[in-house]
């Protein structure tokens, strides 16, 4: 899967331009704050309806227009697709796939796939357990469908159940009425940690083989999924414990325990790598956990996804970089930075220059 053309009006730094690119290898140079990155957001954008920043939709409105707009021309095994998307100030967004509007963010899902990595991303080792979940989201719904509408539907009831605890200041009056919620939340979270369960049986060995190739086989990656509730019969555990935290959670107007509270542990040699590893080990980890979702989209769908690399360069050795860019060969890769200077056949790579 590749995308060929990317246009973009009034969105960002950009009035209007168009890339093109190559199937192979794309160098994005430019010096910092060109809006390198915003072409990274504006692909990731087409493939999965939202940004990677934590910034809100309409910023990405150019500052003084009222409407933003991008485009994609994507070419799959079997078919090609445009996927395109208008910000608007005093709307919500609009996504059409060839032509046809869509409805809901989860339609857009698997229409194509990418697979997003920068320097920020050592927020996936070393920051908050919500950082992995939302790796695990994000990695899951791109071929999984169901997993990504059991999240909205697992997040919507939990919504609920939060507000019935903060409800009222006697808690007997809603005991019969959570019993519901605590039932509808326990099924669905059953099926989602059984799935981010698998998700990760098949990251482990992509991961440790990734990282063994990237570091030159001195070091071993673990990752762990850590679960509110080990074994069979996650729902029935997560609803008796729903049951048995009720008057923890009523005191404190939120669900306390569930697979909004799971986890990933990720070891280096043994050793926690949030805690005791380097941040250049970290971010190694980190890059090769993005590099195995590579492969597991591979095996899902049948081809590879595309591959956008931010600033990543400036961030690991010669030897690395050398490993990194022979380890894209296999897929259409995107990779921004201030200046190229790596040794590469020049009939597998485009430069794109932004001045």
């Amino acid at each position: 899967m590749v995308i060929k053309t990317l246009k973009l009006i009034d969105y960002r730094s950009y009035s209007e331009k168009i890339f093109n690119f190559d199937d192979k290898l794309n160098i994005l140079v430019g010096k910092n704050a060109q809006g390198k990155t915003n072409v990274l957001e504006a692909i990731f954008f087409a493939v999965i309806g939202r940004s990677f920043k934590a910034s809100k939709e309409k910023e990405v409105i150019k500052w003084g227009k009222h409407r933003a707009y991008i485009a994609g021309d994507f070419s799959k095994k079997y078919r090609d697709q445009k996927i395109e998307i208008i910000f608007d100030e005093n709307k919500k967004k609009s996504i059409k796939i060839d032509g046809i509007g869509i409805h809901k963010i989860g339609e857009l899902m698997g229409t194509t796939n990418a697979v997003f990595f920068s320097p920020d991303e050592l927020k996936l080792v070393k920051e908050s357990p919500e950082e992995r979940r939302r790796f695990m989201n994000i990695d899951i719904s791109q071929t999984n469908k169901r997993y990504f509408y059991l999240i909205g539907r697992y997040e919507k009831v939990l919504a609920n159940r939060n507000k019935l605890l903060k409800s009222t200041g006697d808690i007997s009056a809603i005991k019969d009425t959570i019993d519901i919620w605590d039932r509808a939340l326990s099924d669905i979270a059953e099926k989602i940690a059984r799935e981010r369960s698998k998700f990760i049986e098949e990251l482990t060995p992509l991961a440790k083989l990734a990282h063994q190739y990237i570091s030159g086989g001195k070091e071993d990656i673990e990752i762990k999924y850590i679960s509110s509730f080990d074994g069979e019969n996650y729902g029935e555990k997560m609803f008796k414990a729903l049951q048995k935290n009720l008057e923890k959670d009523f005191k404190l107007g939120y669900t306390t325990v569930g697979v909004h509270r799971d986890e990933l542990d990720i070891y280096l040699n043994g050793s926690e790598v949030k805690s005791y590893g380097s941040q250049g080990q970290q971010r190694t980890v980190a890059l090769s956990m993005k590099l195995a979702e590579l492969e597991i989209i591979k095996n899902r769908i049948g081809e590879y996804p595309i591959l956008l690399l931010d600033d990543v360069f400036s961030e690991l050795d010669s030897e690395r970089r050398k490993k990194l860019l022979k380890f894209t060969s296999k897929t259409q890769t995107i990779i921004t930075c201030t200046e190229f200077k790596e040794n590469i056949d020049a009939n597998i790579i485009k430069i794109i220059k932004e001045d």
